[in-house]
């Protein structure tokens, strides 16, 4: 005759699965979802609604609502030469670049 040994019976539960992180599940999908809309990552240089201003003889830069005029001791950058996206070409080149009191652009002196 043969016994049943209580220890040795099969689990009523479900198998265990392998658990994904969740963080890393709703990071995949941000990722996917930027490329398939071509949204950048980049970091603007200013935010929505607001437009980016150099310091005049400066490398500073500001950012001035919509519809304002830049505050004193600052201009608005040339025309096609404004900078979108931090690192960006025009970024880059108003870190050795600015313009002067006359709004003629300049090169900045090493160290200033």
């Amino acid at each position: 005759m043969r016994t049943s040994n209580p220890v040795h019976r099969p689990s009523a539960a479900p198998p265990v699965r392998a658990r994904r992180s969740v963080p890393g599940l709703v990071l995949a999908c941000v990722a996917a979802a930027a490329v398939l809309t071509g949204c950048s990552i980049e970091e603007a240089t200013c935010g929505g609604g607001e437009y980016p201003v150099l310091s005049i003889g400066g490398t500073g830069g500001a950012c001035v609502p919509n519809g304002e005029e830049p505050p004193e001791g600052y201009t608005r950058y040339p025309e096609g030469k404004v900078p979108e996206h931090v690192g960006d070409k025009w970024d880059t080149y108003w870190q050795t670049h600015t313009v002067d009191e006359h709004g003629k652009v300049v090169e900045v002196p090493e160290g200033g």
